[in-house]
């Protein structure tokens, strides 16, 4: 009885010594290059590393001592839920001190990020967030698609495909009534349902991108317009953002030095 009582004894006093803490860090679009210097550092400091599907595992690389823990969500499987993951990041926390709580992007869009600060809150463990670079601008950068340009496009939305019930977002019918570029995440299996609602507003020729592991050596950019991209984009993996709007045919302006040239007039 006394041994047991000395190492409980010992495990209490080893939870008060770890001074447990809480980084949130956004590990960007894939590529590992993508992170920002403060999301690296924060990795390296780390006890445990909590990563989600779409993280490049690479960067557990630069935390060889830490404990891994793979979370990830993706379409039709879940490791933990989320519940269970809140949970989990306090308990490790307080077992082994700093927990690096890592996610694809940004984790403040779309990717709960929020949810899973306000519990560690509750527990009084101190909480830092790293932004990340969010795919929703990231990855139609990387295939030549600007969400903005001047006399183009003035603003975009940005919008999950999909809700948590598996649904179609309605929010998307407002967007598509809009002249704005609209980016959708999450959104690749619901393709056929979006270009529905674009064609009952009269927009059949609107242009389409999707592209498919943005940032990554094996990324595919699939152009087309509404009418055309459920057909072109058929057999394109997931995961994959959804670009609509006029700026999806400025891809090709920089093979086309004449119109290049043309835009910079404007």
């Amino acid at each position: 009885m006394q041994f047991i009582a000395c190492q409980q004894k010992k495990k209490k006093m080893k939870i008060l010594e770890n001074k447990p803490k809480i980084t949130l860090v956004g590990a960007g679009p894939g590529d590992i290059e993508l992170i920002t210097l403060k999301g690296i550092n924060a990795i390296k400091s780390a006890d445990v590393i909590l990563y989600d599907a779409l993280v490049n595992e690479e960067l557990l690389d630069f935390a060889p001592n830490a404990k891994k823990i793979f979370v990830g969500k993706r379409r039709g499987y879940k490791a933990f839920s989320q519940e269970e993951i809140n949970q989990l990041i306090v308990d490790q926390a307080f077992l082994y001190g700093h927990v690096v709580r890592l996610k694809g992007g940004d984790s403040f869009v779309f990717g709960r990020g929020f949810e899973e600060i306000l519990h560690a809150e509750a527990f009084n463990i101190p909480t830092t967030v790293v932004p990340g670079i969010s795919s929703s601008i990231s990855v139609p950068a990387l295939a030549g698609i600007p969400v903005t340009h001047r006399g183009v496009s003035n603003s975009f939305f940005v919008l999950t495909g999909t809700l948590t019930d598996g649904s179609l977002n309605p929010e998307i019918e407002i967007a598509a009534q809009s002249s704005a570029t609209v980016v959708i995440l999450m959104g690749l299996s619901k393709l056929n349902e979006i270009t529905k609602i674009y064609k009952k507003f009269g927009k059949s020729e609107e242009a389409v991108a999707v592209v498919s592991n943005g940032s990554l050596s094996n990324q595919i950019s699939v152009v087309g317009t509404i009418d055309s991209i459920t057909e072109n984009a058929a057999n394109i993996p997931a995961p994959g953002v959804i670009v609509i709007g006029p700026v999806v045919e400025l891809s090709n302006v920089w093979k086309d030095k004449e119109y290049l040239f043309d835009l910079l007039k404007f």
